[in-house]
């Protein structure tokens, strides 16, 4: 082939060659001289998908399906480059911007280059690639920022708009990084930049792309001091106990606290049903937004950010959007035919098209006929086709009559409780929403949790980012950071780090966290950012659960540390009062805070915390200072009772145990003499322990977190003590 018909594309830090049949033939890291591509592989550097041939006789010659035409020929013609197809006639035209940190790639049109012979205008294309590059694999991949890495060079494909599609396909020793686009989106006008450079110099990159298009700066948030930080996670603060949980709060070191929009919002019962009512504000904020900006103004002064958490695609099933007319821009799933006229007290609706596959979920069984809502007991999926069992009027609508011919659909009601309805994101109300929770942030927010986000109609890869977009663009100022329960590629630089996962029980925690959080935390980190260890729960202790307790939370949030990774705890005063362990719960959560803050953990201790089976605790030394050690649990502490949890570990030559009781103060009887223990409040402030009868046993109190100093040189031994201690009362 004559290579010098290749295109080539370069500045300071990339080289790009396309060859002139339409092949990615290499990308160079200039300062290193390190070639990014695969080599051997002719891989179309783009590709048009039709959901069938369109011109003629590519329809007469080959199967009418979804079919990929790929590029065979590429030239440049001054800042643009043209692409042609095999076998349709269409060009597309590519604008090239050479910047100093990157290049950037603009689809701005198609061309047919013949007569299609058929009455047709506009692109019959469903999907393109205008960009497609076989990086080989250098040992990390970001599947979420869409970026190929090692110690040394990084490849990253970026969307510079949330129009454009950034993805990628897998090969054998590499990856293809890929931008396009889609009919159901926009087909021209989006850009995507080619960034190559040393790993270390990527953000730097990435923040000179969002700062030349405008984008949410994704960057800058990960660098701002709170990029770590833990938050108290609150649904019901108020005014009248805003001092509480300000209280709560500095006992456990937290610097953010979040809240709910319930806590100043009416919710209804469960706390998603008035979604959407976004101006109804709870009886305890009799001025409204007055109320809430003082409320925050004290949440800040007590040197704490407040944050917000909404449900932004979501509309509640008691809000004005649903009763008492539905709002025409709520999300139908699918769209249905009366086959014959509907009476006011019909139960039975006869439809043209099979229901096949219609949600059988209890709540979820939704139909919206003008505006009226009804539901469902089942249908039929042979002819005549029709719903039956119908209720009519629910969510407070009114029935109404219906013609033959009339047009309805199924309403897309959230799978999460059934309680809220997803918004259509082709309309205008989710950007009706963006202002009413503008409108809140103004009230003194500083960050932002997208709740919900994957509550949008397809294609999710644009609408996901596109609704959190929508209402980030108008939150003013833009929040130090956000988090979001799901992303796409442009949530990036939107969302600082991945979600915060749901709560789970006492019992599970550590193996739920090991499963879910602590899996995702080195793929977070391959996208150079992290996620949210939490949301933890709080549960008293119970004849049902031994509750929340201090070595679940050391577990989480030592594990989160290893990798840089902030929790969360979803707090009520109401149950911190009752919990008999909540100050030595909230110091773990203290302690971890104030390492984060402080960087205090090294890359080897960070190292030894990833050992997912080995559990730790961080004390304070004889000096007040941090000291980090290795601990195991004693499986079976006296006889086995679920009542007192114990661990031991290893420290300055001596045999150690933590020790406490889940839920009272007892004593505990160990079968150790009392010249062989030392019972401490915390290291260097020993107490008295009590000899026991004979003098072969030791009676220590067993209530708050406490330790033991032992003369023991063996752990088991100090396990078996435990083993057979004995529980006493006061």
């Amino acid at each position: 082939m004559d290579k010098t018909q290749d295109v080539t594309i370069e500045n300071q830090q990339i080289k790009l060659v396309l060859t002139s049949d339409g092949i990615a033939r290499s990308l160079v890291f200039k300062p290193t001289n390190t070639e990014c591509l695969i080599q051997g592989k002719r891989i179309p550097v783009s590709t048009i998908t039709e959901p069938r041939p369109y011109q003629n006789e590519i329809k007469l010659a080959y199967p009418n399906k979804k079919t990929t035409f790929k590029s065979n020929a590429v030239r440049k013609e001054g800042d643009k480059l043209i692409i042609g197809y095999e076998l349709i006639p269409w060009e597309t035209t590519v604008s090239v911007k050479i910047a100093e940190d990157y290049l950037a790639f603009t689809l701005e049109a198609f061309r047919l280059t013949e007569n299609y012979g058929i009455a047709m205008t506009e692109p019959p294309i469903s999907e393109m690639w205008f960009l497609r590059l076989p990086v080989r694999e250098r040992g990390h991949w970001g599947d979420w920022l869409n970026v190929v890495w090692d110690d040394k060079v990084a490849v990253n494909l970026l969307a510079a708009d949330p129009c454009a599609n950034a993805d990628s396909e897998e090969g054998e020793g590499y990856r293809i990084l890929q931008a396009g686009t889609d009919e159901k989106v926009k087909l021209t006008g989006v850009t995507a930049v080619l960034i190559a450079c040393a790993k270390n110099e990527l953000l730097n990159k990435i923040a000179t792309v969002e700062a030349d298009y405008g984008l949410p700066r994704g960057v800058a948030s990960r660098r701002q001091d709170l990029y770590n930080a833990s938050y108290y996670w609150t649904h019901n603060v108020n005014p009248t106990n805003v001092d509480e949980h300000i209280r709560y709060a500095k006992m456990g070191g937290f610097k953010l606290m979040c809240l709910y929009y319930s806590a100043f919002l009416e919710s209804g019962n469960n706390g998603y049903r008035l979604v959407g009512n976004y101006d109804v504000y709870r009886q305890e904020y009799p001025n409204g937004k007055t109320d809430l900006n003082a409320m925050l103004d004290k949440i800040k002064k007590a040197g704490i950010t407040p944050g917000c958490h909404f449900l932004h695609s979501h509309i509640g099933r008691d809000s004005r959007y649903i009763t008492p007319i539905p709002d025409r821009r709520l999300n139908l799933l699918r769209i249905f035919t009366l086959a014959g006229p509907l009476g006011i007290d019909d139960t039975t609706i006869h439809i043209q098209q099979n229901p096949r596959h219609s949600t059988m979920t209890t709540n979820r069984k939704v139909l919206k006929i003008g505006t009226e809502l009804l539901s469902y007991e089942g249908y039929t999926t042979t002819p005549p086709y029709m719903f039956y069992g119908c209720v009519r009027g629910i969510d407070k609508t009114m029935a109404h009559a219906g013609c033959a011919g009339t047009m309805f659909g199924l309403l897309d009601v959230s799978e999460f409780g059934a309680t809220s309805v997803y918004i259509d994101q082709y309309s205008d109300l989710q950007d009706e929403v963006a202002d009413d929770i503008a409108e809140l942030w103004d009230a003194g927010f500083e960050f932002f949790y997208f709740d919900g986000s994957e509550g949008v109609n397809p294609p999710f890869w644009y609408h996901v980012a596109g609704a959190q977009y929508r209402v980030f663009r108008k939150l003013k100022p833009e929040p130090l950071f956000a988090e979001g329960a799901a992303k796409t590629h442009f949530s990036w630089h939107m969302l600082t780090g991945g979600n915060a996962f749901d709560t789970f029980r006492p019992e599970q925690l550590k193996e739920k966290t090991i499963r879910h959080p602590f899996r995702e935390a080195p793929r977070m980190r391959d996208n150079f950012t992290r996620l949210n260890f939490g949301w933890l729960g709080y549960w008293l202790p119970s004849e049902k659960t031994i509750g929340t307790q201090p070595d679940q939370l050391e577990f989480v949030t030592s594990k989160a540390a290893a990798w840089d990774c902030p929790v969360s705890i979803q707090a009520d005063p109401a149950i911190f009062s009752q919990h008999p362990r909540t100050a030595d719960n909230l110091e773990v959560f203290r302690r971890w805070e104030e390492v984060r803050a402080r960087k205090w953990l090294t890359d080897e201790q960070k190292q030894m915390l990833r050992d997912a089976e080995q559990e730790f605790i961080l004390l304070l030394d004889e000096r007040n200072n941090f000291e980090l050690v290795p601990c195991d649990q004693v499986i079976n502490v006296a006889g086995g009772s679920k009542d007192v949890i114990a661990f031991t570990f290893e420290r300055k030559k001596a045999t150690y145990a933590v020790y406490w009781h889940i839920s009272a103060d007892k004593m505990l009887e160990l079968p150790l003499k009392p010249e062989d223990l030392v019972v401490l409040e915390s290291m260097g402030q020993p107490i008295k322990a009590t000899a026991g009868e004979g003098g072969n046993s030791t009676v220590v109190p067993v209530g708050k977190r406490r330790y033991l100093k032992t003369s023991i040189t063996k752990r088991v031994e100090l396990v078996d003590a435990f083993g057979t201690a004995r529980i006493l009362d006061l």
